[in-house]
């Protein structure tokens, strides 16, 4: 950027040819806003969380770089003809809102509500929109040439702080780039997936994720300057860490890819553990979020899930058995109570017809003839207690009906007379 007088500088806007270059500016942006109007109308489905399109039109990353590239077109287009101000401000500008929009779209997908999002979303506008404004002023090699200056040895090499920032971008950038990849990869993976089929793709996705980081790491850290051949001294003492301190939180991640890799326990299924009862509803790589049908949500470690027992009700199939007991007088048919149970339990649309309901006479209690009936549902998710209390219900409305009397508890004392003597 010049470094010429500030007034000289505005002056320059002022004139015709800047009017012209405005006009190309803004038919440059009706270009890429219609371009990307085409495109998403083209594509049937569209992923709202998408980082090149985004939520909205100009929302993902796809826009300002159509933008840019546009923009820079038209400035090396005027260049041949007369001499450009404003797009040779706007092409850096837009650069600027480029590195922006990607670095805060590939951290919201990458990690989604982290309260960190938002500090490293501004601390990246606040870097790009400085170094802008140094730019323009012409102030950044003169900044740059100060920090050159500024020197530390570390050990027999020297390092300034110029090395050093510049380093910290490449490494911020990379670590960017690899972020981006292994989103998109997840999102790939996890698209139209569910059931066990879902459980596999999260396994592959954080296996992905993780490699990705780890090398996008590696080679951040060999930009910066640093000596990998160091880290194997680190590595044994993180080794020693996770045998020692750390085996209780590394066996979790393990137990973890255990879990989606032989997919015994799947997202979508109903489970039950000490006592808890809910539908699995994510799987992540330390812990599993098990929600029950009142709406608590439980949060177990994965080595529970590995090493104590667990009842999954719907491993093989999502079919559960449901029974509830009934007394009836010992005067009552029971032919009819049999058959009046079975037709109870088949009139609610969430009993299955097959397999069928069963009723049974199963003892002869104190009270009267004691009944069982048997059904199924195969969709737990939607509560158990529900279904239970509407058969219960109709029963007692159907043998209320038939006028079957249901007795109550009774309880004969004799009394033990002494004669007196």
């Amino acid at each position: 950027m010049p470094t010429q007088d500030m007034g000289q500088w505005f002056a320059q806007f002022a004139t015709p040819k800047s009017l012209v270059e405005l006009a190309v500016l803004a038919l440059s942006a009706a270009v890429a806003w219609g371009f990307l109007w085409l495109m998403r109308r083209s594509l049937k489905q569209m992923d709202s969380k998408s980082i090149l399109f985004g939520g909205q039109l100009v929302d993902g990353v796809l826009f300002p770089l159509l933008l840019l590239c546009l923009a820079y077109i038209a400035r090396a287009v005027l260049l041949r003809t007369m001499a450009v101000h404003v797009l040779h401000i706007a092409v850096p500008v837009l650069l600027s809102l480029l590195i922006i929009r990607v670095g805060v779209k590939v951290l919201q997908a990458a990690f989604k509500e982290s309260p960190l999002v938002r500090l490293l979303e501004r601390t990246i506008s606040w870097v790009v929109w400085l170094a802008l404004v140094l730019w323009i002023s012409g102030l950044l090699p003169l900044v740059l040439q100060e920090m050159e200056q500024l020197t530390w040895d570390v050990g027999d090499n020297t390092i300034s702080l110029r090395a050093m920032l510049e380093g910290a971008l490449t490494a911020g950038a990379v670590l960017l780039l690899a972020l981006w990849v292994a989103s998109a990869v997840e999102s790939k993976l996890l698209r139209h997936a569910s059931g066990g089929e879902l459980s596999l793709r999260k396994a592959a996705s954080n296996a992905v994720r993780a490699v990705l980081i780890f090398v996008g790491l590696l080679l951040s850290l060999s930009m910066v300057g640093l000596d990998l051949t160091a880290l194997s001294v680190l590595g044994g003492a993180v080794g020693v860490g996770i045998g020692l301190g750390l085996q209780k939180l590394a066996s979790n991640y393990v137990s973890g890819f255990v879990i989606l890799t032989e997919r015994s326990m799947r997202i979508g299924d109903f489970v039950r553990l000490d006592n808890f009862e809910g539908r699995i509803t994510d799987i992540k790589t330390r812990y599993t979020v098990i929600r029950s049908a009142g709406g608590r949500e439980s949060i177990v470690p994965n080595e529970m899930l590995v090493t104590n027992r667990v009842e999954n009700l719907t491993l093989s199939d999502t079919l559960i058995s449901q029974q509830t007991t009934v007394s009836v007088g010992y005067d009552s048919d029971v032919a009819l109570v049999s058959r009046l149970l079975v037709e109870v339990a088949m009139a609610q649309t969430r009993v299955l017809a097959e397999p069928a309901p069963v009723a049974a006479l199963t003892a002869f209690g104190a009270n009267g003839l004691e009944f069982i009936l048997s059904y199924w549902i195969s969709d737990p998710e939607n509560g158990q207690l529900s279904i239970r209390s509407d058969v219960n219900i109709a029963i007692l409305m159907a043998l209320r009906k038939h006028n079957i009397d249901i007795p109550y508890p009774q309880q004969v004392v004799h009394e033990a007379k002494q004669r007196l003597k």
